[in-house]
């Protein structure tokens, strides 16, 4: 199992509407996310900069890579690039972090 832990950035005002839009993440997005072994995916919010800290495990992070051409995936960019930083293709803008500690 791999963890891995990376940035995001809001814009402002948008916190309450990515609250909300996260709280009714969509079936199918949740099904793809774990049948493709992502498992105890929590994102935190440092309210000071609106910057998003992710934090998840999987069992293998090679299969991160195809997840971006999938239709659920694009879609679900698509619907976020209103509310925060993202890429000239909708993914949002996503800094991954090294580990430099870890109390098991």
């Amino acid at each position: 199992m791999e963890r891995l832990a990376f940035t995001m950035k809001l814009f402002p005002g948008q916190v309450e509407e990515y609250k909300r839009r996260h709280d009714a993440i969509w079936p199918a997005l949740k099904y793809l996310l774990k049948d493709s072994g992502v498992k105890d995916y929590s994102i935190f919010l440092d309210e000071a900069s609106l910057t998003l800290f992710g934090v998840m495990k999987v069992e293998d992070s090679a299969v991160l890579g195809p997840l971006r051409d999938h239709p659920v995936m694009r879609e679900w960019w698509e619907y976020m690039k209103d509310i925060m930083e993202t890429n000239a293709d909708a993914s949002p803008v996503q800094v991954s972090l090294v580990e430099v500690f870890y109390l098991g």
